[in-house]
Order: C-alpha cells, then structure tokens, then sequence
C-alpha cells in the first residue's frame, strides 16, 4: 500500500517563511556589501574586456607588422648570411630587433629560434643556448629541430650530458623518419663520448633496426662493430 505523506498544519507556511527570511538575508548581506561587490563586477569585466581589446586592437597588428618586418631576416638567413640576418642591413631589420620590438607575438617567438641558428652557425654556442632555450617550439614544426640544435650547441659547448639530454628530446617521435634517426645517431655518438657504451650501443640498434631507410642506417653497423658488435 502507498504510503502518503501529508504536510502537518502550518508545515508549509512555515516553510514560505523560512524561505522568505533567507532571501532576505541574502539581500541585506548585497545592500551592505552592495558597494564591494559592485567593484568586483566591475573590475573583472573591465579586465574581460581589456584583453579582448588588447588581443585585437593590439596584438593582433603587431603580430602583422612582425610577420612582414621578418621577411628581410629570413632571406638573409636563407643566403647564409647570418650576420644581417641577426642584426639587420640598416634597412631591415634582424632577428635580433624583431623579437625585441614586437615581443610576445608568435613572429617574435620564432625569431628566437632562427637566432639561436645564426648563433650555433657561427660558433657563438653560449647566445645559441640563450635564444634556442628562449624559443618555444610546443605545438611547432620547430620544436623538434631547436631540440636538436641546443643539443648540437651543448656538445660544442663541451657539456656533452646536456648534449644527450637535447638529443634525445629530439628523436623522441617515433614517427618521425628524417629528424629521429639523425639524432639518435647523434645521442649515440655523444654517449660514446661520454663512456656510456651500452647507451650508444642502444641508440644505433634503434636507427638500424627501426629506421632502416634513413640515410644515417647504413653507418650503423659499422659505429656497432667498433664498440664489439658484430651481429
């Protein structure tokens, strides 16, 4: 049999009333800190549309301005010009100044990376190391290649740990047929270096045994035979 709750008298009134006395606390507690909250409000929608100004009526331009100031520097870089390409032609600008003038933009960012290659081109390892390191390449086709070169940076630099350490997060995809087996052939010569003959050993099994296509393939069983692998 169903069981009916009935409401006992005056249940419900009482009920209406308490529900009437929370309101009003609540609105007493707004008309007493109504000038606070008021503020607050005020404040974050003040910052809400701050940075979607900022973001289009600001950066958005500077990030167009970047991209079309970058395009001198590119050509010289790609003419092995590092010197103009870093500094400028006292027309164009360098890397050096675009990522200074137009700071924050992606443009800006990838300036970092492409000095930090005119740097390690030239043989200035330590500024190659500051602008590689500044440079993020999350999410870009730079990523992996800046790895590389801050690994190539740290070798030259004598700091052959730093060396692995960059080489490996560089052949870190193993999907990667062209960058992988270069630089793992790469950590495996630094390991070797390093005295680590079984890192080495693992490091060009790997690119001959899962990169036999790359170009660096065909020299792996001759740099295992010279560490007593001969299989």
């Amino acid at each position: 049999m169903a069981n009916t709750a009935r409401n006992k008298p005056g249940e419900e009134q009482v009920t209406v009333v308490e529900e009437s006395n929370a309101l009003d606390n609540l609105q007493g507690k707004y008309e007493s800190n109504k000038n606070r909250i008021n503020t607050i409000i005020t404040v974050v929608l003040i910052a809400v549309i701050g940075f979607f100004a900022y973001q289009k009526l600001y950066k958005a331009p500077q990030e167009n301005k970047a991209a079309n100031a970058i395009v001198g520097a590119q050509h010289y870089f790609e003419a092995d010009s590092m010197n103009k390409a870093l500094n400028g032609d006292g027309q164009q600008p360098g890397f050096l100044k675009i990522m200074k003038k137009y700071s924050g933009t992606p443009t800006a960012n990838l300036c970092h990376y492409y000095a930090g290659i005119c740097y390690l081109k030239t043989g200035d390892f330590k500024n190659a190391i500051k602008q590689l390191e500044d440079f993020n390449g999350k999410g870009t086709i730079s990523e992996k290649a800046a790895y590389g070169a801050l690994g190539d940076a740290y070798m030259e630099s004598g700091n052959t740990k730093k060396g692995i350490e960059f080489y490996n997060k560089a052949a870190a995809d193993k999907n990667d047929a062209i960058l992988t087996p270069m630089y793992l052939s790469r950590a495996g010569m630094a390991y070797e270096k390093d005295g680590q003959a079984d890192k080495a050993k693992e490091s060009y099994k790997r690119v001959r045994d899962e990169f036999p296509q790359s170009m660096q393939a065909r020299d792996m069983d001759k740099y295992l035979a010279r560490l007593g692998v001969l299989d």
